[in-house]
This record gives C-alpha cells, structure tokens and sequence, in this order.
C-alpha cells in the first residue's frame, strides 16, 4: 500500500512540476512577445498618420487623405484601403487635419476624439452624430482602446471649421476650439508625441520631461507652423527625444520648409531623423 501511495505522490508531483513549467514557459513566451512586438508607423502625408500598435491595434491621426495632394493614389482613391480603424485622433478642425475623420468615424463606428471645442460643432452642425464624438482637452486623458492612453498637450495654433451649408451651398466658418497635440502610450509603453500643428512655445520642454516621449512627430514646414530652424531649436533644446519624424511639409506651396533645412539644422544632434515619404511605413 505504502508502494501505491509513495507512487501516485511522484505522479502528482511530477505532474505539478510539469503544469509549473508550462506555465512559466507560457509567461516567458508572453514577456518575450510584448518585448519584440514592434509599432508600424505609416505616413499618408501632412500630418496624417496609421499607428499599428504592437498588440495590433489600428490608430488613425488626421486623416487628411481624399484630398490631400500628396496622398498616395491607393488611399486617395479608395479610404477603405486605410483598413479598419480602432482609434481616431484628430488635433484640430483645419481641413488638412479634420480631412476623412467624420467619415472614418460613421464608417468604423467609433468615436472621434478630439479637442472639446471641435467635436462640438461638428456634432450641432450634424457633420458627425453625437454618440461618435468624444470631447476631452489638454491635460486630459482617455483610454480609447485596451492598453491605449491618450493625453491631449499644448499647440500653439488656431482653430477653425469651414464647413458648406447644404441649405445654401455655400461656405461657413465656425470657431471650433482650441488645437491641440497628443502624447500617445502604447501597450508596450512606447510613447509618441504627434504635435499637432503648433509654433514655438517654452512648455514644450515641460510636456517633454512629464510624459518622456520616445518618438516626436514634429512640424517644419513653416508660414502655419514652426519652420526647419525652429523645429530644431526646440527638439535640441527643449525636447531632446530619441527619435523624430519631420511631418506638415511638402503638401502646400506656402509651408516651404524642407527636410534637407531641418536635417541641416539639426546637425551635430544625437536625436535620430526618421525621414518618410507619403505612404511610406517605418517600424519601431
């Protein structure tokens, strides 16, 4: 009987042992995977851009594509080659960043985040409906997707929505809030800081050493924004990333800076330029 019971004890231990190891080799796999998985960055040109976290989440910002000039043919063509969305930033109500989002928006039916100011006229004016429109503003934090933190930060910019009354066809302005930029946290804690829109202002260094961002998606095209020189003034003496991609130029003949003045002005800098090209896709 001893025998028996001195048997089946090495059984069960054995396998315990053996579920403990499973186990823990499942828990190596999972750590393993979250720390190679990678983020999928596509430009679609201005400031538009398709974040693929690394869970595989799909985050679409200003999406300027239908229209802009520089969109490659297969977006501008056909917006449902995008693919589905999960979360919908928009930094401010100007055309080249409000752009396809109401539509992206009805079609993925999912909410357009944006600044307060802006998601309510384009919900009175019924540009978008109600139970789609998100409002939140600086400083404030939403989750719109499991393991996705969005914090709306300062840009130093205007605001306003054109939009063509169908009643008589023709054009309005409508104030439309306050523009903002977004510091974006991913699953795996990487952080991208998308500007928005926004000429110099000091708090830049401040937004920098709060929220730490990994990548930087900076303006350099000037006449709207912050130019080659002053983008490089302030990543090399306020914001000091690891990592910055040079958007909002190369659309409009009046944003004439380019990316050989930004890289000119950033010489000598240890942050790393990621030039792009519209529809080009960098991992991270």
């Amino acid at each position: 009987m001893r025998s028996v019971f001195s048997s089946t004890k090495k059984m069960i231990q054995a396998g315990l042992l053996t579920l403990s190891l499973f186990g823990m080799a499942s828990y190596v796999q999972a750590v393993d995977a979250s720390a190679t998985a990678k983020t999928d960055v596509l430009w679609f040109g201005q400031a538009g851009f398709r974040i693929k976290t690394p869970e595989g989440k799909m985050i679409l910002i200003d999406p300027w594509i239908t229209e802009g000039p520089k969109t490659p043919l297969i977006y501008k063509n056909d917006l449902s080659a995008i693919g589905p969305i999960d979360v919908l930033l928009v930094t401010h109500a100007h055309v080249d960043h409000l752009g396809d989002a109401p539509t992206v928006a009805k079609t993925n039916n999912i909410k357009l985040y944006g600044p307060a100011d802006m998601v309510t006229p384009l919900i009175t004016l019924g540009i978008l409906p109600a139970e789609l429109g998100h409002r939140f503003n600086k400083s404030g934090q939403v989750t719109p997707a499991p393991g996705i933190k969005v914090t709306a930060v300062h840009a130093d910019h205007s605001s306003l929505l054109v939009w063509k009354n169908p009643a008589t066809n023709k054009p309005e302005a409508h104030p439309a809030g306050e523009p903002v930029g977004y510091i974006i946290e991913l699953e795996n804690g990487f952080k991208i800081w998308h500007m928005g829109d926004t000429g110099l202002f000091s708090d830049m260094k401040f937004i920098s050493e709060h929220y730490r961002p990994d990548l930087v998606m900076v303006p350099i095209g000037g006449n709207f924004t912050m130019g080659p020189a002053d983008a490089a003034y302030a990543l090399r003496t306020w914001i000091k990333p690891k990592m910055v991609i040079p958007m909002h130029y190369n659309s409009n003949p009046m944003t004439k800076g380019t990316l050989a003045e930004f890289q000119e002005a950033m010489k000598g800098s240890s942050i790393k330029i990621v030039p792009m090209t519209e529809g080009q896709t960098v991992q991270f």
